[in-house]
């Protein structure tokens, strides 16, 4: 009888067992990257995936009005419509990513970075020179834009956030919060050690919920402010269109996703992971 009870107790201690590594958490300011390859190789990386990404992007919104202008002959029922425009952005995140993330993780947008940074996984150092380079490449996609579109240009908007009418600026800064914390969420969950551990399959996968939220927020926010989440595709667009309209509006596009990225770091590291937890029990132990 005591043999039967033990074989059913031994598994239970097994399983409780931690079965996965949380990764030690970056260091604040780390000098040491400045010294190496790979950390420039990661900045090429994250410049070069930002223009790909904000190229052919923009390139589709262009594509998309102008084959509903009536002046040359289109409709309503024309082109990609935003379904198609929603595919376009999601399916460039889930290809991009996948191409990256072994260089540089992956991020092509400040919001992400930040909020990577929030939860310790990397460097302020890393995160502002990626920001660097996500927005430099952002510029020079939009201009690749401009310079094989060049009579549609301007005269379909450039691919340029803006608050759309009918709508005041809380509605398109929540609509922005909200959005982005779906994707940096996203990012927080496929990329979770734990989760890792648990399921091989996860690793392969991860850039495709990232990609789908990208898709599934673009679907929900187009009507509203054309769907920033991602405040290096903005600032691209803003500074080669370079109209009033999308400045005036240019604020939401970075304090929306600063704060989505903020709600979704603090809920994934310290609600969902309790992480505040942890460091009240580590600091009680060490008393």
């Amino acid at each position: 009888m005591t043999k039967d009870v033990e074989s059913h107790v031994e598994p239970a201690e097994e399983y409780s067992a931690k079965d996965y590594h949380d990764p030690p958490p970056a260091p604040l300011i780390d000098f040491d990257e400045l010294s190496s390859w790979s950390f420039y190789r990661a900045l090429i990386a994250e410049f070069v995936a930002t223009l790909l990404f904000l190229y052919v992007t923009v390139l589709t919104v262009i594509g998309y009005k102008s084959q509903i202008d009536p002046a040359h002959g289109g409709d309503d029922c024309g082109g990609v419509g935003i379904l198609g425009i929603a595919w376009a952005f999601g399916g460039m995140i889930f290809i991009l990513v996948y191409c990256t993330a072994g260089i540089s993780g992956g991020h092509i947008n400040p919001a992400v970075t930040f909020g990577l940074f929030l939860g310790r996984k990397v460097s302020l150092i890393r995160a502002v020179l990626y920001m660097v380079a996500q927005c430099l490449g952002a510029i020079c996609g939009v201009g690749l834009v401009k310079a094989f579109q060049k009579s549609y240009y301007h005269k379909y908007g450039g691919g340029a956030n803006e608050l759309a009418p009918g709508y005041n600026k809380g509605v398109g800064l929540g609509a922005e919060i909200i959005g982005t914390f779906v994707l940096v969420y996203t990012v927080f969950s496929a990329t979770d050690p734990k989760r890792n551990a648990r399921d091989s399959h996860v690793p392969v996968l991860a850039p495709l919920p990232i990609g789908f939220a990208v898709f599934m927020v673009h679907l929900a926010t187009i009507p509203i402010t054309g769907t920033g989440i991602n405040p290096a595709r903005s600032f691209g667009a803003a500074v080669i269109y370079n109209e009033d309209k999308p400045w005036d509006d240019h604020w939401i596009f970075w304090v929306g996703p600063f704060v989505g990225a903020l709600i979704a770091a603090i809920y994934h590291q310290y609600i969902l992971r309790a992480g505040a937890i942890k460091a009240l029990g580590s600091f009680r132990s060490n008393a």
